[in-house]
């Protein structure tokens, strides 16, 4: 009887989504995880201010999308809705399927904070830039200048 619930919850959340199969997996083919518009421009704008960096790095936890090997510091880059921006209009819980959104979301941020604990554990400090704060560059820019300090070779590397 349990398991009858359980099945019968689980389809009604499958009934729920209101495109074909095929339409949300288009949809969700045109989401990227590397290369976004708010990286690009988190990256455009730390260019404009001198400084350097490698991107994506696989060899640490998380891969964080901006590596600053000789300050030991990294940025990610957080999408709103995917990583559960708390207070922001842009991470809208979907109204459909909303307990597999919860559980993936709670996934999310659970996979970020054991990212950030692992790469802290190994000397890092890790800076999140959220999608929303890209929509003004200027704020974002003197953030990230007063986090890394001035460009070009730290001081103590």
């Amino acid at each position: 009887m349990f398991t009858n619930w359980i099945t019968a919850i689980k389809a009604h959340d499958d009934d729920v989504d209101t495109l074909t199969k095929l339409e949300r997996s288009e949809r969700m083919s045109k989401i990227r995880s590397k290369n976004t518009k708010p990286e690009r421009l988190v990256r455009s704008a730390l260019h404009k201010l001198g400084y350097r960096f490698r991107i994506h790095a696989r060899n640490l936890p998380g891969a964080p999308d901006i590596v600053f090997p000789s300050r030991k510091q990294v940025i990610f880059i957080h999408g709103c809705f995917w990583h559960a921006h708390e207070n922001c209009s842009v991470a809208n819980l979907p109204k459909t399927r909303r307990p597999y959104w919860r559980k993936k979301f709670a996934r999310n941020k659970e996979r970020d904070a054991t990212n950030v604990r692992a790469l802290r554990k190994l000397g890092w400090r890790v800076f999140t830039i959220w999608e929303c704060e890209t929509s003004k560059p200027d704020k974002v820019a003197q953030r990230l200048s007063r986090r890394l300090g001035p460009p070009g070779k730290p001081s103590n590397a």
